[in-house]
């Protein structure tokens, strides 16, 4: 998919390899690299990311983007879907992050409505899970606030950077559940416009 997901104040914007020295730029405030419950990209470990991330576009089991700001075009985070499954029509939200200042802001509510939106509306899913550290409380409380469900925790599901094995923690929305989410998406966003 090379089609942006435009939203009122943000926009999704297909990865690039040209998005190097913005993402790095992007995760500099706080030092994101550093976290211990994601893997954000430094200027030492950027080109792997994005070499991960758009060798996944390849094979059709991934679309990364960046979180850009439509006011000023400045990019400050990114995400992605990945687990692509079109046989099963599933897939998973994830690779998430945003740059320190605009964390618990209006950014992730808007740029998971619409992926969400893209998921159920245009690739017909019937589900979109998200995973997150068993440690990462602030991810874990952001996913429930979306309207998924969560559904138990994945013991030593991957091998973290520094060799730690993660527990992580597995939501849904499914289908039947998308209409009534969306709709509580939309009056937190405050119904401006959202395209």
């Amino acid at each position: 998919m090379d089609t942006p997901l435009e939203g009122s104040r943000i926009g999704l914007r297909p990865l690039q390899y040209a998005d190097a020295d913005a993402l790095v730029q992007a995760a500099a405030e706080g030092e994101l690299w550093n976290l211990q419950v994601t893997i954000v990209p430094s200027a030492d470990t950027v080109d792997a990311y994005l070499k991960k991330a758009l060798d996944g576009r390849e094979t059709g089991t991934v679309m990364p983007f960046v979180i850009v700001l439509k006011d000023t075009g400045e990019v400050i985070g990114s995400t992605r879907f990945w687990k692509i499954d079109r046989i099963n029509r599933k897939l998973e939200i994830g690779s998430s992050w945003i740059a320190t200042r605009w964390q618990k802001t209006f950014v992730n509510t808007e740029a998971k409505y619409l992926m969400l939106r893209y998921a159920f509306e245009v690739l017909d899913c019937v589900r979109v899970q998200f995973t997150t550290d068993e440690n990462n409380q602030t991810s874990r409380n952001a996913i429930l606030r979306l309207g998924a469900q969560q559904e138990g925790i994945v013991r030593h599901e991957r091998i973290m950077p520094d060799g730690r094995k993660r527990n992580s923690v597995r939501f849904s929305i499914i289908d039947d559940e998308w209409p009534q989410v969306r709709h509580n998406l939309e009056q937190k966003l405050g119904g401006d416009g959202i395209r």
